[in-house]
Protein backbone atom coordinates (compact mmCIF):
# COMPACT_ATOMS: atom_id res chain seq x y z
CA UNK A 1 0.00 0.00 0.00
CA UNK A 2 1.30 3.80 -1.28
CA UNK A 3 2.19 5.63 1.87
CA UNK A 4 -0.12 8.52 0.50
CA UNK A 5 -3.23 5.41 1.17
CA UNK A 6 -5.13 6.08 4.38
CA UNK A 7 -8.43 4.04 5.65
CA UNK A 8 -11.10 6.02 5.34
CA UNK A 9 -15.09 5.76 6.48
CA UNK A 10 -17.55 7.08 4.48
CA UNK A 11 -21.52 7.25 5.28
CA UNK A 12 -24.12 4.66 3.77
CA UNK A 13 -27.25 6.78 3.13
CA UNK A 14 -30.32 5.14 3.34
CA UNK A 15 -29.76 2.38 5.63
CA UNK A 16 -32.45 2.92 8.57
CA UNK A 17 -29.55 4.44 10.62
CA UNK A 18 -26.17 5.62 10.86
CA UNK A 19 -23.62 2.98 8.84
CA UNK A 20 -19.77 4.01 8.32
CA UNK A 21 -18.43 1.82 5.48
CA UNK A 22 -14.66 1.38 5.35
CA UNK A 23 -13.03 1.74 2.29
CA UNK A 24 -9.30 3.46 1.23
CA UNK A 25 -8.48 7.07 0.19
CA UNK A 26 -5.56 8.69 -1.47
CA UNK A 27 -4.24 11.26 0.72
CA UNK A 28 -3.87 14.32 -1.28
CA UNK A 29 -3.21 17.09 0.87
CA UNK A 30 -4.29 18.90 4.23
CA UNK A 31 -7.23 16.55 5.38
CA UNK A 32 -7.90 16.07 1.60
CA UNK A 33 -8.54 13.18 0.05
CA UNK A 34 -9.91 11.04 -2.83
CA UNK A 35 -12.32 8.24 -1.95
CA UNK A 36 -11.55 4.68 -3.34
CA UNK A 37 -13.72 1.70 -4.05
CA UNK A 38 -13.49 -1.70 -1.86
CA UNK A 39 -12.89 -4.71 -3.39
CA UNK A 40 -16.82 -5.38 -3.20
CA UNK A 41 -18.19 -1.89 -4.01
CA UNK A 42 -21.44 -2.31 -5.98
CA UNK A 43 -23.71 1.12 -6.17
CA UNK A 44 -26.79 -1.49 -6.89
CA UNK A 45 -26.24 -2.28 -2.83
CA UNK A 46 -24.98 0.43 -1.20
CA UNK A 47 -25.79 3.87 -1.81
CA UNK A 48 -22.37 6.24 -0.57
CA UNK A 49 -22.67 9.56 0.38
CA UNK A 50 -19.22 9.93 -1.45
CA UNK A 51 -18.60 7.84 -4.84
CA UNK A 52 -15.25 6.40 -5.76
CA UNK A 53 -13.52 9.35 -6.93
CA UNK A 54 -14.60 12.26 -5.17
CA UNK A 55 -12.26 14.50 -3.43
CA UNK A 56 -13.32 15.02 0.69
CA UNK A 57 -12.70 16.63 3.40
CA UNK A 58 -12.46 14.43 6.51
CA UNK A 59 -12.61 14.46 9.95
CA UNK A 60 -10.90 12.53 12.77
CA UNK A 61 -14.10 10.78 14.98
CA UNK A 62 -13.84 8.63 18.03
CA UNK A 63 -16.05 5.34 17.42
CA UNK A 64 -15.73 2.19 19.32
CA UNK A 65 -12.86 3.61 21.51
CA UNK A 66 -10.74 4.54 18.95
CA UNK A 67 -10.24 7.11 16.39
CA UNK A 68 -11.63 7.07 12.86
CA UNK A 69 -11.42 9.39 9.82
CA UNK A 70 -14.64 10.34 8.18
CA UNK A 71 -15.74 11.72 4.86
CA UNK A 72 -16.95 15.41 5.62
CA UNK A 73 -17.56 16.83 2.25
CA UNK A 74 -16.50 16.99 -1.03
CA UNK A 75 -13.63 19.55 -1.58
CA UNK A 76 -14.47 22.66 -3.55
CA UNK A 77 -11.65 23.69 -6.16
CA UNK A 78 -11.59 27.05 -7.31
CA UNK A 79 -13.14 28.00 -10.81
Amino acid sequence: MSTNTIQLYVRLLNEGTDVLRPTTGILLGQDVVRVQPTADYDPEMEEWEFLPGTEVNFSREIQGGREILVAKGIVQTAA
